[in-house]
């Protein structure tokens, strides 16, 4: 245990790598209500235009990633925020972007006819999306993930205590801000699945933390004696080895998706991904040193505090000790390499009176 890597007093430099990277995301979520928008929003977010087409074949990655949305720039002049594939048989295509005119409509249509030989029967469906239904979906959303961190709050408190909750709900938004940063960097189209992505690392990294604190309340209840910072980095490392393995068993299966999947797919598990690691990060390295950082501040007890006093207490000495311990042993062999070596000194013979030799030869 003393040999390992101390997770908790390591804790600095973990939160600066926090930082870091949920820095794009807090920095973009912060400008929105100041009218500065630097993320890919979608159709289902800031209103446009969403156009369907049925083309009669398979659309490939290679289609909805490059064909198709340079067939739809160059006829509107406007490059697509999104083109999905659809349909129970995969030849229909989805295509949003901002709001197009009438003109530029038709000249995607037309250029959608010219390169797969499609009739006018084969546009399933040209809409414009209102902003005002984006802005219904962002409450949905909002509300959504609102309620479903004050539930895992409750929850959390009631099995454990409140400042594991509070440390569970801080590696939450540390995922979730990890994931927008995600979002931001990679320009991936901001639309209606990031609720479903945000609800799934909700889940997944919920349940990583939960793993984590039901560890240390076992090792709590044999180690009454034991600072709670110890019991803290013990179970981070009894736990670390099962957090690994889920997240690459998970990250396997979700990246196979991501390789073999069209565009639509790679925008919904690029951020899973992303979310995955970061909650994988959050759990060991930032959930239980967090507890202990809230349980500090909100609810040491008499005994933690006498605990960390003695244990204070006994450092002071032991220091102490070991520095008087160095100048008494060098006192010690300067004298020994000083003195010179000292012959033995004769001692002379007592002399005896001839009367005390008589009486005692005759005794």
């Amino acid at each position: 245990m003393s040999n390992r890597f101390c997770i908790v007093k390591k804790f600095p430099i973990f939160a600066v790598i926090s930082l870091i990277l949920m820095a794009p995301g807090l920095i973009g979520l912060l400008a929105l209500p100041f009218g500065f928008n630097f993320f890919n929003m979608d159709v289902d977010f800031v209103g446009g235009t969403s156009m369907t087409f049925d083309i009669h074949q398979e659309v490939t990655s290679e289609l909805s990633g490059s064909v198709i949305p340079e067939l739809v720039e160059e006829a509107a002049g406007v490059a697509p925020s999104s083109v999905q594939k659809t349909g129970d048989n995969g030849e229909q295509v989805l295509i949003k972007s901002t709001k197009l005119d009438s003109e530029q409509q038709n000249a995607v249509v037309e250029a959608m006819q010219t390169e797969f030989g499609i009739t006018d029967d084969d546009t399933q469906n040209i809409s414009d999306v209102n902003a005002t239904i984006g802005k219904e979906m962002q409450t949905t959303a909002i509300l959504a993930a609102f309620a479903a961190v004050v539930l895992m709050l409750i929850y959390i408190s009631f099995r454990f205590e409140l400042t594991s909750g509070l440390a569970a709900i801080t590696g939450l938004l540390h995922d979730l801000l990890i994931v927008l940063s995600a979002y931001l960097v990679f320009r991936i189209p901001f639309n209606t699945t990031f609720i479903a992505v945000a609800l799934t690392i909700l889940g997944y990294s919920i349940n990583a933390s939960i793993i984590v604190f039901d560890r240390v309340r076992e090792n709590r209840k044999y180690a009454r004696r034991e600072l709670f910072e110890d019991t803290v980095e013990k179970s981070l490392w009894q736990t670390a080895g099962r957090t690994l393995n889920t997240s690459i068993t998970t990250l396997l299966s979700v990246g196979v998706i991501f390789i073999m999947g069209v565009t639509s797919l790679r925008q919904f598990t690029l951020p899973i991904i992303v979310g995955i690691v970061a909650g994988a990060y959050s759990s060991l390295f930032l959930a239980g040193t967090l507890w202990v950082k809230y349980r500090n501040l909100f609810r040491k007890n008499k005994r933690e505090k006498a605990q960390e006093k003695a244990r204070a207490q006994r450092a002071v000495p032991a220091a102490e000790s070991a520095a008087l311990a160095q100048p008494q042993e060098a006192k010690a062999e300067a004298p020994a390499q000083a003195q010179p070596d000292r012959q033995p000194q004769k001692v002379a013979p007592k002399k005896v009176s001839k009367k005390k030799r008589k009486k005692h030869k005759n005794g």
